[in-house]
């Protein structure tokens, strides 16, 4: 199959083939398009109208735009976040060369070093604390309430949560399957106290939506209908977490992704095992979840100085 190296047909046939051959997510896609399109638009203005035009000195130039560029807001991109830009990129080009197609190789283009990043996590007695902070006699209370409870009891990432859908959740079995990064299925377990919150939320629902998880601003569709643009964004999801954070006078700056980590820390120093929290994270290399060193690395010592001999 040909390739065509005009930017917008050389797209489109790229996220097809994620889509179709590597089967990946449609947040992987959907940001895959953002990342991609971004660079098409900058790549354009520059005069670029060929994807072999793309050399190392333009790749330099791009960096410098994502590192200099300031959104409308005053906001601009993070290491991380330029990361996944040129991420994106490489991956883009690696198919295209994989396709015989003669553009710059992806091996020419250097990943921005990441900015260091040490893991937030919450205590239990924090976690309760955040917990009880949405104020529950309003519909979105109820809501937010809910979603910080399946957060902690079920360790789910953001994307995850807000990809729940009503038709999936087992209230009497309290647990439901979730596809994971790398589209990898797993169960995840629900707590009581997070099976009887999001039981409440959703019996405060007058509508028929699959979305677990739903926004109460601007326009509501039918109640007869799927309600899927009323499902809440991970984005709202991280501002409700960082609200109830502030509310709450914690010390650190939690995100939903922080919760996560809370939940693997408490699993762990109540005696779960790392691969136990490996296989209800998601995790696909056992490397992944051994960030958790501060809560296995204290009990590996108790353990040593307990059982070892010392001669």
């Amino acid at each position: 199959m040909a390739i065509s190296t005009q930017p917008a047909l050389a797209l489109q046939t790229f996220l097809e083939y994620l889509e179709v051959e590597r089967n990946v997510s449609r947040l992987t896609i959907r940001n895959y398009t953002y990342y991609l399109k971004r660079f098409c638009t900058w790549f354009l203005d520059q005069g670029m109208t060929d994807l072999k035009q793309l050399d190392q000195e333009l790749v330099h130039k791009y960096r410098v735009y994502l590192a200099r560029y300031i959104s409308r807001n005053g906001q601009t991109l993070s290491k991380r976040t330029q990361s996944y830009y040129t991420i994106a990129l490489r991956s883009w080009l690696k198919f295209l060369i994989k396709n015989d197609v003669p553009v710059l190789h992806p091996e020419k283009i250097d990943l921005p070093k990441a900015e260091s990043h040490q893991m937030k996590f919450l205590n239990i007695e924090k976690v309760e604390r955040l917990l009880s902070q949405p104020l529950l006699s309003s519909k979105a209370g109820l809501r937010d309430k809910a979603i910080l409870e399946v957060l902690f009891s079920t360790g789910l990432r953001v994307s995850e949560l807000v990809g729940l859908n009503r038709d999936r959740i087992d209230l009497n079995s309290r647990e439901f399957g979730v596809i994971g990064k790398g589209r990898r299925p797993r169960v995840v377990f629900l707590s009581e106290r997070a099976a009887v919150w999001l039981d409440r939320w959703l019996l405060s629902r007058r509508d028929n939506w699959s979305p677990v998880f739903i926004r109460f601003s601007g326009s509501q569709p039918d109640l007869l209908a799927d309600g899927e643009n009323t499902r809440l964004t991970s984005r709202s999801v991280q501002r409700l977490v960082d609200k109830y954070c502030r509310q709450a006078r914690l010390p650190i700056k939690i995100t939903p992704h922080g919760i996560r980590h809370s939940f693997a820390t408490d699993l762990l120093s109540n005696g779960a095992s790392i691969r136990d929290v490996q296989e209800m994270l998601g995790h696909k290399d056992i490397a992944t979840t051994q960030i958790y060193t501060h809560v296995t690395r204290p009990k590996l010592r108790e353990a040593h100085g307990k059982y070892h001999t010392d001669l």
